[in-house]
């Protein structure tokens, strides 16, 4: 039999035993906390740079596959010309009624295989290595979700394929903005190649675990490249700075009798 003395001390020691244990599993719980949030600090930037990536990729591919069926026009399609007051003398503009058109038809298209690829149409999507995406999320509304394990985003070869897998999702914020760009370069002498383009802007938010981040994703979309030609002229300084011919040289011209 123990005396009220011994089982008191018992109960002492055990009520110790039990508060150490109760403030080391707290203490251990709160340390792998911290340690969590520590390497998750540390490892966003590594999340966000990767999602990142492969949001310039999906993207691009839904951009580019929208598009895929249109034919680039020749330049004489989208350009025409102006009679002058001079019988000699023509000037060349851009027809911006056709050009305004074939921008007004790719942005539409842009949008709707970006609204199918968010509703889960896996048809515009590409097939990347290491990418599963989640359909379901998808459908319901979420954007455009995939998975990425955790060893690829941090590229590590040693784990590959392992560890978990980081969900990542990207929607569109906004309209899908365009800029109509043109580019003359000289091509011979006088001639000119000229190239008519249409930039597109996608806006979209990258969503990782614990943070997000916003990005543009641009795709230039040739509509008319082609060269227009001009007459040779019959004398040619090679468009230069230098001392100009001091000699005149006679040279019959087109539809002179002499």
């Amino acid at each position: 039999m123990f005396s009220r003395g011994t089982k008191r001390k018992y109960h002492a020691r055990k009520s110790g035993k039990s508060n150490k244990i109760a403030i080391f599993l707290l203490s251990f719980i709160a340390c792998i906390i911290l340690f969590l949030f520590y390497v998750n600090d540390r490892l966003l930037p590594v999340y966000l740079d990767y999602a990142e990536i492969q949001t310039y990729k999906i993207a691009s591919h839904v951009v580019s596959r929208a598009i895929s069926a249109k034919t680039v026009m020749n330049v004489h399609e989208v350009i025409e010309n102006v009679p002058t007051n001079s019988n000699e003398m023509v000037t060349t503009k851009f027809n911006t009624e056709i050009i305004n058109k074939e921008r007004a038809e790719i942005v539409s298209l842009v949008k709707l295989h970006l609204q199918e690829a968010e509703q889960g149409d896996l048809s515009h999507l590409p097939e990347l290595e290491n990418v599963q995406y989640d359909v379901g999320s998808m459908e319901a509304g979420d954007g455009i979700v995939f998975f990425v394990p955790l060893g690829q985003a941090l590229n590590l070869p040693i784990l590959g394929n392992l560890g978990p897998k980081i969900p990542i999702r990207f929607h569109i914020i906004g309209n899908v903005s365009s800029n109509i760009i043109s580019d003359i370069t000289e091509f011979g002498i006088n001639n000119a190649k000229v190239e008519v383009g249409i930039q597109i802007n996608v806006n979209v938010q990258i969503i990782v675990p614990f943070a997000s981040k916003t990005a543009t994703v641009e795709q230039y979309i040739p509509v008319a490249i082609g060269l227009v030609q001009s007459p040779v002229p019959h004398i040619w300084s090679g468009g230069g700075d230098g001392a100009q011919p001091s000699i005149e040289v006679p040279v019959p011209l087109p539809g002179d009798p002499n």
